[in-house]
């Protein structure tokens, strides 16, 4: 006997392993005892002026009700303006690009678009939270490919084990960076190996580049968009959001740019997800993407100096800091401090030094690789960081 209510967990099987998501526990934990919550990537700052400024003229004038399916046309002709500015990409905005209600629907609704059931979809571990759970929900298969710090403190992947996980049934490579939540920039050599095994197997791929203007002056390599390199962009689904580059990440506004085929898959999911959202903050997001080079530039430096600033902190307070080449993100080895539990370790330091963090074992199948670790965001004001680092000293 099938259906009916028969007690128990009532959640599909495929979605059991997916509980309260790590970020609510240690923002909820941070609000209970007073911490400085350095874990959830959010800034404690607005945007740009000229971006608000936009939006609120936007509720007045009429923008309130349904947009367009595939997002409002000025927002869609600023995205593909902006990346012909800055990456040289050339995407035709009635057709290759969608709005989406952030990167994330964008890299939920490319998985359930692209993928089957017993799909393979080759991701690099540690990975954002929502990547497992959006393979899950297609009931496809995650094959990770494990980062590793080296002696340097740059993450790395070992390319045989790369090669390993591709197979017969890989369907797609999903490729965060600048990568949460190592930092890591992806080197034009890393990504030209990704490049010819999607080739050599026919893959697509599915480029989460949210940071994609938060990479610093020491990373070892500046961003490249994978969609640019020989034979990528007609297989490659390329997404970024303003949610960081513009300090507006409860906007929720994102998209996605490939060819019409790609384009057009995500946009017949994404209609039953969301359908369409935010109409009045779409025109602000295109203001935004317009602004001169200077904001940019100016924008990086800022997160630049306020991730000084933390890592300084944090070697002071003995951890053993690791390289943060961009995002929003710093990692730390516990070890050298004496934990050897990343979860335990982050669950006691509100009380014993008043800061929040988050453990990234959390986001690795292969836990042992990640269980020393723990991430620390710098996308805070620098009196807030001044403050953790006072509470973190020993």
């Amino acid at each position: 006997m099938t259906g009916g209510v028969s007690g128990g967990d009532p959640l599909v099987e495929r979605m059991r392993p997916f509980g309260t998501t790590i970020f609510a526990t240690m923002s909820a934990l941070a609000v209970k005892t007073g911490a400085v919550n350095l874990g959830q990537g959010f800034p404690d700052t607005d945007g740009p002026t000229e971006m608000l400024d936009a939006a609120a003229a936007a509720l007045r004038a009429g923008f309130n009700q349904y947009p367009p399916g595939p997002g409002m046309p000025v927002l869609r002709e600023a995205v593909a303006a902006h990346q012909r500015r800055f990456w040289g990409l050339e995407y035709d905005p009635d057709g290759e690009v969608v709005v989406t209600a952030g990167a994330t629907e964008a890299i939920a609704a490319a998985i359930l678009a692209l993928c089957e059931p017993g799909d393979e979809v080759v991701c690099f571990e540690p990975y954002y939270d929502s990547y497992a759970a959006s393979i899950a929900l297609a009931r496809a298969t995650r094959r990770p490919v494990t980062l590793r710090p080296g002696p340097d403190g740059r993450y790395a992947f070992d390319p045989d084990q790369l090669r390993a996980a591709f197979g017969p049934r890989t369907r797609l490579v999903l490729l965060n960076s600048p990568h949460n939540p190592t930092g890591k920039v992806f080197t034009r050599d890393e990504l030209q190996l990704v490049a010819d095994l999607c080739q050599e197997f026919g893959a697509y791929a599915v480029t989460d580049e949210v940071y994609e203007h938060l990479v610093f002056d020491d990373a070892g390599s500046p961003h490249v968009p994978l969609a640019s390199l020989p034979g990528m962009r007609e297989r490659t689904l390329r997404i970024s959001s303003a949610g960081k580059t513009f300090s507006c990440t409860g906007w929720k506004i994102g998209w996605a740019s490939g060819p019409a085929s790609l384009v057009s898959a995500v946009l017949r999911v994404k209609q039953f997800l969301t359908f369409v959202n935010a109409g009045p903050l779409q025109p602000a997001v295109a203001v935004a993407l317009n602004l001169p080079d200077a904001y940019f530039t100016g924008f990086t430096t800022g997160l630049q100096s306020q991730r000084d600033q933390l890592r300084a902190g944090l070697a002071d307070a003995g951890f053993g800091v690791l390289q943060a080449e961009g995002t929003y993100f710093i990692t730390t080895d516990i070890r050298p401090l004496g934990g050897t539990d990343g979860v335990e370790f982050c669950l006691g330091l509100p009380e014993r030094s008043g800061v929040v963090a988050i453990p990234s074992q959390v986001f690795y199948d292969d836990k042992d690789a990640g269980r020393h670790l723990i991430r620390f965001a710098f996308c805070k004001r620098p009196e807030v960081i001044a403050d953790a680092v006072t509470r973190l000293k020993p």
